[in-house]
Parts: structure tokens; sequence; C-alpha cells
């Protein structure tokens, strides 16, 4: 039997690499892979780092631990028994101070509102249990004008409140006028300040 012309009676096999199909077209699951991989060695690292910070975490603290050991046997009983009666004898002298009263200042602000014409023959300050500050007091004023600017001076200035000036008698032979005082006090008047 005769072959037929239009089979070749030899061939040449092609290369391999001829043949395959190109892959040059973007595989999709290759990506992914890749981007797994990578994720998966940040991770490893990331897990790594965690793991030394922790052990020189745990280093710093027990040698702050070793620090304050020896910190707490270095301290003396009687410097701590010291500071704090220290301590105490400051916080008492705050408390002594911030109820202290001075009427220093309430001098001073006397001495500045009273015209020269008006004196007093007796004052009384007294520490009522509230915390205010009354004045009870008598005087003697050169003329009514001057008792009358005292009482405006008084209302002015506010520290001295609510005063009431009683028992007013003009004498017959100088025309001079004696009166009776009752006030409150501003308590900033009488406030210690150093």
């Amino acid at each position: 039997m005769d072959l037929p012309s239009t089979i070749p009676t030899s061939f040449v096999p092609h290369p391999a690499s001829s043949s395959s199909p190109s892959k040059s077209s973007f595989d999709l699951s290759d990506a992914f892979g890749f981007i797994a991989y990578l994720i998966l060695a940040v991770v490893f690292v990331a897990a790594i780092g965690v793991f030394f910070y922790g052990r020189v975490l745990a280093s710093d603290q027990a040698s702050k631990d070793a620090q304050l050991q020896k910190v707490t046997a270095s301290i003396d009983s009687t410097t701590i028994d010291s500071l704090l009666r220290l301590q105490n004898r400051l916080n008492s002298s705050k408390t002594l101070l911030a109820n202290h009263v001075a009427f220093s200042n309430f001098f001073s602000l006397l001495d500045t509102l009273m015209p020269s014409t008006v004196r007093f023959a007796a004052l009384h300050l007294s520490l009522n249990d509230d915390g205010t500050v009354s004045i009870d007091g008598s005087g003697v004023a050169k003329s009514f004008n001057s008792l009358a600017f005292a009482s405006t001076e008084f209302a002015t200035d506010g520290r001295i409140k609510d005063a009431i000036f009683s028992n007013i008698a003009v004498s017959p032979k100088d025309g001079s006028v004696s009166f009776d005082l009752f006030a409150t006090l501003d308590p900033s008047t009488v406030a210690f300040s150093p």
C-alpha cells in the first residue's frame, strides 16, 4: 500500500517553548499568592518584633523593680516620721492662717474713710459664730455734715456694711454731734494677708 502524497515522510518537532501558550496575560491567582506571602512575611516580622519588645520591657521592669527595692531599703524611718510631722505642721499653719483675723486692714480702712472731724470714743469689734465681724461703737463728730459724709463714704466703699448711726445728739455748747454706730464688716477686711 502506498501512502498518500499529502502525508510527509519526515518531520522535525518544534521546540516546546514555541508550542506552549504564552504567559504574558495577567494571572490573578499569582497576584493574590504574592500578596498573601507578603502579608505573612510582615506579620512574621511584627510578631518577632513584639516578642523582642516584650523581652526588653520585662528586663526594664526587672531593673526598675530592683532600683525601687534599693531605694525603699535606703529610706530611714526617722526621716519619714520627721517629714510627716513637718507636713502636719504646715497643714495646721495653713488652717490657722486661713482662719486668722487681722484688724489692721480694718483700721487702715477706717483711717481712709473717716474724715478727721469724726472720732470714736469707744469701738468694740466682735467676731460672730457665723464668721462675720460686727462693729459697735460710739463717737463724736464736729458737725452733722461730717457724720453724713462718713455715712456716705461707708456706703460708697461697701466694705463696712449696714452702717446704722443712732442716738444722734447735738451738743448745745459747740454744735458737735455724738453718735452710736453699728455695722458689719466684709470678711476680706479682717482676713489675714501676709
